[in-house]
């Protein structure tokens, strides 16, 4: 029997876990013949179904997900219509739920996988070709039997976690990826009602030493970032401990993972302050800085607790917090979602993520819509459309305003600047999305030159007592000094003045200096060159 599997995903750069993790468990089986078409979504969708084709296998399986959904089923239809013979199998988050409508419409899709397929999957591929009534044991499993009713087994749920062969051990993991991906529990204790993982009980978790193994495993191979899966990696605060106890030992990793502010012990603070820099890069899930919102969201954990966590996470200078906000929330207002990106600024947030609702399958938001009050599209990837509280024009500006943090707040460059000018000006940010809106911008890709150039001019119109401040992230990010943002540096033969006070670097007769005053009496900033090439970082910075 040949089993192709088809690795569909949104770009390069991603790679799906579902195949190393499946093949991993029955990778001894001699009776299966593997084979695997990899392709991005913005591939061809002929070639990729042409390589299928030649590959003549038994059996496509596939993971679909929100942004491959499309996609997938225009090459498993075409695929299915040259290989009439070929049992097509899915499996992934767009089956968590009621799935009789997809199969119906979807009739060359030979059945569904819901939940977690590493037990179930193995017991189906020896009962594949049989009768289907030979299916309806397998758990998870939903399909249209040979009378066309419509059959659905439950949810698969891994109950021996722990036991699982890792997916590393797989020939099929992806090791010439920039992150690899590592669960070290599987499930979620929180019971948000937006996330498709808000049902997944109980918690289950892979011991200490098998994680040591396991990244020993990464570390041979030279990964220098491990992507932490766990829903909430701080559930536990014991183990929490523990595994940044063992992080330690791969101080040349950094580890990705989210965290719950609301749920931070005294002992959990003090072991997060001590770890070396870079080391962690975490993404506080806050989604909403109102109690009626995340109340409504049935998000666990007092806001109070969460506020008092977030601020210290953001306050530790040894890693980057990265905060995430959700528009089409219900009871979330446009006006608050302003207030919380001040406040997330103010906190000192490293990245301010604002993220559109998606009303996801087996959700419980998908399953209220019209109870709260949410339209939403019915194709993926399900955005909200409009709440009670946020009309269609208000989460178009929530969009536009999250590519402009994205853009500049989130961009290292203008960040400092950024945020200055959020917190010391209550009309910026709405000023300067209306004009990034109205010069037609704010949705084309921009280069960090062009940034610079708009924002330079920006608030040359608006806010010039921050031109300064514009010109020195434009001079330190080593931007061409011929340009408009550092039209007042003054570049040909700069002699040193008697005194300066260091900000950073040691001066050298040979630096190519500039400077910037910042008054008519001398007063500005010095800037070191190591060569006469214009487009480089400084290396020496000075004031007087």
């Amino acid at each position: 029997m040949k089993l192709l599997w088809l690795d569909l995903n949104s770009s390069y750069a991603h790679s799906s876990l579902a195949l190393p993790a499946l093949h991993a468990q029955i990778a001894d089986d001699t009776t299966i013949e593997w084979c695997v078409v990899s392709a991005t979504i913005n591939e061809n969708t002929g070639s990729v179904v042409n390589q299928i084709y030649r590959h003549q296998p038994d059996i496509i399986a596939a993971t679909n997900w929100l942004f491959n959904h499309e996609q997938l089923l225009h090459i498993v239809s075409r695929a299915k219509a040259l290989l009439p013979h070929c049992c097509i199998i899915l499996g992934g988050p767009e089956f968590l739920g009621d799935n009789a409508a997809f199969l119906y419409k979807n009739k060359f899709v030979s059945g569904v996988f819901r939940g977690e397929g590493e037990e179930v999957f193995p017991l189906w591929l020896k009962v594949w070709n049989h009768s289907k009534e030979e299916w309806k044991s397998i758990t998870g499993l939903c399909y249209l039997d040979e009378n066309n009713q419509y059959q659905d087994n439950g949810i698969a749920r891994v109950m021996n976690f722990s036991q699982l062969i890792s997916p590393e051990k797989s020939r099929f993991f992806n090791w010439s990826k920039p992150f690899v991906q590592l669960e070290t529990t599987r499930g979620c204790f929180n019971t948000c009602a937006f996330c498709v993982s808000g049902g997944e009980k109980p918690v289950r978790t892979i011991p200490l030493e098998t994680i040591r193994e396991r990244l020993n495993d990464i570390h041979q191979h030279g990964i220098k970032n491990v992507r932490v899966l766990d829903r909430t990696f701080n559930y536990n605060n014991k183990r929490a401990k523990e595994l940044l106890d063992l992080f330690r030992n791969y101080p040349d990793i950094c580890f990705h993972l989210e965290i719950h502010p609301a749920l931070l012990s005294e002992e959990l603070k003090e072991e997060l302050s001590v770890l070396p820099k870079g080391l962690l890069h975490l993404e506080a899930g806050i989604q909403s800085l109102k109690e009626s919102v995340l109340q409504q969201s049935r998000r666990i954990g007092k806001l109070s607790d969460a506020l008092e966590g977030l601020k210290y996470l953001c306050s530790l200078k040894n890693m980057e917090t990265h905060a995430d906000l959700i528009a089409g929330l219900p009871l979330y207002h446009l006006s608050e979602i302003f207030e919380d990106v001040h406040t997330l600024a103010e906190y000192g947030a490293g990245e301010i993520q604002l993220e559109s609702l998606k009303l996801l399958p087996g959700t419980e938001m998908r399953r209220r819509a019209e109870e709260l009050g949410i339209q939403y599209s019915p194709l993926p990837p399900y955005e909200v459309l409009q709440t009670r509280e946020i009309s269609v024009d208000e989460l178009q500006t929530a969009h536009y305003l999250s590519r402009l943090l994205d853009g500049f707040y989130n961009t290292p460059t203008w960040q400092s600047i950024t945020r200055t000018l959020i917190l010391e000006n209550p009309s910026f940010l709405h000023e300067f999305l209306n004009h990034l809106v109205q010069t037609d911008v704010i949705d084309t890709p921009l280069s960090l030159e062009r940034r610079g150039l708009i924002l330079y001019d920006f608030c040359k119109s608006q806010y010039p007592d921050y031109l300064t401040q514009v010109s020195i992230a434009w001079i330190e990010a080593g931007m061409s000094l011929k340009k408009a943002p550092a039209e007042r540096v003054r570049t040909k033969r700069q002699v040193p003045p008697e005194s300066w006070e260091v900000i950073y670097g040691s001066y050298r007769e040979k630096l190519r200096l500039c400077f910037l005053p910042t008054d008519e009496e001398g007063h500005g900033y010095w800037f070191g060159f190591e060569s006469e090439i214009q487009k480089i970082q400084p290396v020496f910075k000075a004031t007087t």
